[in-house]
């Protein structure tokens, strides 16, 4: 589908760029106050560096933990840029 990610590269502390199949890029970044439960994985920094795309999605550990692809194309479509927060 058209928002299946083909691309993912970290970019920062705990940020990361996208890239979609249709060609359609932007930025993800997560605020610590979104880091617990599953994501919570996330704030070591060698986990979240295991970042990988697949079937469309992008996950860490043997798909632990993803993130949906749909949500991620629909903020990134409007504001260049996926906040994800808790606050």
């Amino acid at each position: 589908m058209y928002y299946d990610v083909i691309e993912a590269r970290v970019i920062g502390e705990l940020s990361f760029a996208v890239r979609f199949a249709d060609g359609l890029s932007g930025n993800v970044r997560f605020l610590p106050s979104y880091l617990y439960g599953v994501f919570e994985k996330l704030k070591n920094p060698d986990f979240f560096n295991q970042i990988q795309v697949a079937d469309g999605f992008v996950s860490w550990g043997d798909d632990e933990v993803d993130l949906a692809p749909d949500s991620m194309y629909r903020a990134i479509s409007q504001s260049g840029e996926w906040l994800l927060s808790r606050d």
